[in-house]
């Protein structure tokens, strides 16, 4: 528990510094469980809310949310994107003693997610009814979504944010405290939830305030957070200021996950308008149930992906290729182990989840097989997510990219664009496990390549 306990300067350096010399095993443990927890409880956070919606305000609201989620989760993940983007920076610069660097990063992390977050959120709301049908909200779902997507978009700006600085809280070698960032939001959300839907009935306007308001008190905890004691990361005015070196490396980082994201909402478009054609309603219900049981079934795979960013980064930029090459299968060995159980859980008990959601007869007809089928590649994921992170954590933007882009904007779009012409609804669900038995043959070829020829043995490695 030492490490988690909160201190001046020094500690916050001894945190960055057992990066490199605890075992990796047990860094992993420490790092990604904090990171599971973080995401569990934000994933819970938005499966509570989802049933909350669906139960209190009926399933053509779940709809209307699934319209609203890609686009306020863009504008989030450009805040994501700067915050990981940097943070490999900040990792490697820890890594290697150069702190002047770290704080510079930090600052011009800030800077440019407030101004591109506010400037996407000006946008997005002044085209949001050109947008809103777009997404798929067509038909009964267009009037919900328009009041969620109008408030829900005020708050962006804050989650942005909020995202940018747990990334930048991780580099630091501090999980705990971006696992509590995560939580602080997420409950708050349930609770305003219940307040405003169930007791004074508001509908999907108290849902959007709900969302918005846990947004900002994200925000609040990771200001308190930076500008305590607990963290080395002690900006000033000075750091603000743009530095064209230090932006281009956090948006050639960044842009992978942003790139994922977009490609995300991309998807979200096309599978809600598939599904609009298919089914109706009822059919994007469906995908916003099983987008949900993602978003939360993989907590643990995700959190050991998390978790093994700042272990890698780090170590690379101290030049530990032994404990780089440790970080990287010990991640994988873990999530593999996680993705298998999830997986057998969902085939289980698929059908007992989709009630928990709704009582609507087709949705609950429909969702079960269609969840077997998006779940069915589960097992083998973990070395996709860690390949793709691995490079993001080392600053190979380009290898990032591509393996971060292969599974869903080469394999995913094209697949989904095609068999559902000739299977139809059967069609979009097997496109998820094809894409990523794809995507994660690939992902292997570049990663064992990198390995072999990158972080090979020296020969004081060999001898001892």
């Amino acid at each position: 528990m030492g490490i988690f306990q909160s201190g001046g300067g020094i500690m916050a350096h001894l945190n960055s510094a057992a990066l490199g010399k605890e075992p990796i095993w047990r860094l992993l443990i420490k790092q990604a469980l904090p990171a599971s927890i973080g995401i569990l409880v934000m994933s819970l956070n938005i499966l509570v809310d989802t049933i909350f919606v669906g139960n209190w305000i009926g399933s053509i609201a779940i709809a209307a949310i699934n319209v609203v989620l890609p686009v306020s989760f863009f504008i989030a993940a450009l805040g994501m994107a700067i915050g990981i983007g940097g943070s490999s920076i900040i990792s490697r610069a820890l890594g290697s003693g150069e702190s002047t660097k770290a704080l510079k990063t930090f600052g011009n992390q800030i800077s440019l997610t407030l101004i591109l977050s506010v400037l996407l959120v000006l946008i997005g709301l002044t085209f949001r009814d050109s947008i809103i049908p777009a997404f798929g909200g067509k038909g009964d779902i267009f009037d919900p979504a328009k009041i969620y997507y109008t408030v829900v978009l005020y708050g962006v700006p804050f989650l942005a944010l909020c995202m940018m600085g747990n990334n930048v809280i991780r580099a630091e070698g501090k999980p705990k405290f971006a696992m509590i960032a995560m939580i602080i939001p997420s409950i708050s959300n349930l609770l305003l939830d219940y307040i405003l839907i169930n007791l004074l009935d508001m509908g999907m306007l108290g849902a959007a305030i709900a969302t918005s308001v846990s947004y900002f008190f994200c925000f609040s905890y990771v200001v308190w957070f930076f500008l305590s004691k607990n963290s080395e990361l002690k900006i000033n005015w000075s750091h603000f200021g743009f530095d064209l070196p230090v932006l281009s490396e956090i948006s050639s980082l960044g842009f992978v996950t942003l790139a994922r994201q977009a490609v995300v909402s991309i998807t979200y478009l096309l599978m809600n308008n598939i599904l609009f054609e298919l089914g109706g309603e009822d059919s994007v219900t469906v995908y916003a149930i099983i987008g949900r049981m993602l978003m939360f079934a993989l907590f643990p795979v995700l959190g050991v992906t998390q978790g093994f960013l700042p272990i890698a980064g780090y170590n690379f930029g101290a030049g530990n290729w032994d404990r780089v090459r440790k970080s990287i299968n010990t991640a994988i060995l873990y999530s593999s182990v996680l993705g298998l159980l999830v997986f057998a859980g969902i085939m289980v008990f698929s059908e007992n989840i989709v009630r928990v959601f709704t009582d609507n007869p087709n949705v609950v007809r429909d969702t079960p097989n269609a969840m077997r089928w998006v779940f069915a590649a589960t097992p083998i994921i973990a070395l996709q997510l860690i390949g793709s992170a691995y490079f993001q954590a080392i600053g190979k933007a380009i290898p990032a990219l591509l393996l971060t882009l292969s599974r869903q904007g080469f394999f995913f779009i094209p697949l989904v664009l095609i068999l559902p012409k000739y299977f139809g609804d059967i069609g979009v669900w097997v496109s998820f496990p094809l894409a990523d038995v794809l995507s994660t043959i690939v992902t292997a070829y570049f990663l064992n390549r990198e390995i072999r020829l990158r972080l090979k043995p020296s020969l004081s490695e060999k001898v001892t």
